[in-house]
């Protein structure tokens, strides 16, 4: 395990000294948690990110599905005539 010196702003630490106390767990603990729900949040947003470049070049590259094809698709769900998906 590493080892990282922080400084902590006053009006982060006394809220983190009274939340240690509360949950009777080490502020190192409670640290450890912010950040690793930090890092997934950002990986997330990353992922996302990700998500719609390639949507976007998708659209670029004319591979889309016109809104009322789908809207017909979705409003057939739970009939009896259920339409197929739409293809691009």
């Amino acid at each position: 395990m590493g080892v990282t010196s922080i400084r902590i702003a006053d009006d982060v630490e006394k809220p983190l000294e009274v939340l240690s106390k509360k949950l009777d767990r080490s502020k190192n603990y409670l640290i450890n948690q912010a950040i690793k729900e930090f890092i997934a949040r950002q990986s997330l947003e990353d992922s996302r990110w990700q998500d719609t470049l390639e949507a976007l070049e998708s659209i670029k590259a004319g591979k889309s599905i016109d809104e009322e094809e789908v809207n017909a698709w979705l409003n057939s769900w739970g009939t009896n005539n259920r339409k197929s998906p739409p293809k691009s």
